[in-house]
């Protein structure tokens, strides 16, 4: 059995169990103990699992913190991600934006700009977007995307709010994901919200990914944009010497650092 095989039958084992012992996977694997701890030292290494005495333990991704207090931390990098991101977009063009603080901090500069359509899950997103200049008139033209509210995200999700994605073909998706790295790409921790953002990606000429430094090489429950789909990531200088950026940029996956 090669490697890869072995750590999959190992992620196996604690998708349904909380800990395994080492005897336990030697005897699921066949192979020896020794095979087993350099098999689990290469896996707590990648952040999947953590040795504990005569096995391995799962080890759970944390949730986010709610979106007010999301605003607070690494905002002057996220201001930087999000200026960048702004200008990619030019007027006429339609773009997906979905839910977080990253993305609330490009609504801001998008709000002096003129002639996007946007199309959002984010409550906050919309309302940034949706204040009208000095003359009264509206600088784009949003539409707030139905669904089931979510009020620590203040954003819609569900089965409607996938439904509605899949009417629309347009230019961009800006997409900030809990973690991403290069074997899984762009993730979340709620499937609510990766479902969301799986949809926007799949309906995007172009997908662009807005993540801090302190998100490159973190990997959350549900994967929802492989390496090959992402168009560009955008992150923030602080994030230049991180090797989980050298791999994202082997991997094929185009950088900015903002």
């Amino acid at each position: 059995m090669l490697p890869d095989q072995r750590y999959q039958r190992i992620r196996a084992l604690l998708s349904n169990f909380q800990q395994v012992t080492t005897e336990r996977i030697a005897t699921d694997l066949e192979v020896s103990r020794e095979t087993v701890r350099r098999d689990v030292a290469v896996l707590e290494s990648l952040g999947e699992l953590r040795r504990i005495y005569g096995g391995v333990k799962r080890v759970s991704p944390e949730p986010e913190a709610p979106l007010k207090e999301r605003t607070k931390s690494q905002r002057e990098e996220k201001r930087a991600i999000a200026s960048v991101a702004a200008k990619l977009l030019l007027p006429g063009q339609t773009v997906f934006i979905d839910a977080g603080s990253t993305v609330s901090l490009l609504a801001e500069e998008l709000a002096s700009l003129r002639g996007l359509t946007v199309v959002t899950n984010s409550f906050d997103v919309a309302l940034k977007l949706s204040i009208p200049d000095s003359q009264g008139q509206q600088r784009h033209s949003v539409h707030v995307l139905g669904g089931t509210p979510t009020a620590s995200i203040a954003a819609n999700y569900g089965a409607t709010t996938v439904a509605e994605i899949l009417r629309w073909r347009v230019d961009w998706a800006m997409l900030s994901p809990v973690g991403i790295a290069a074997d899984q790409g762009a993730s979340s921790y709620e499937h609510s919200e990766a479902e969301v953002a799986r949809a926007m990606a799949g309906q995007a000429r172009h997908t662009v990914i807005l993540a801090d430094y302190t998100k490159i090489g973190q990997r959350s429950r549900v994967g929802f944009c492989p390496v090959a789909r992402i168009h560009q990531l955008i992150t923030d200088k602080r994030a230049r010497t991180l090797p989980a950026l050298a791999d994202l940029q082997h991997a094929g996956c185009s950088v900015v650092l903002a």
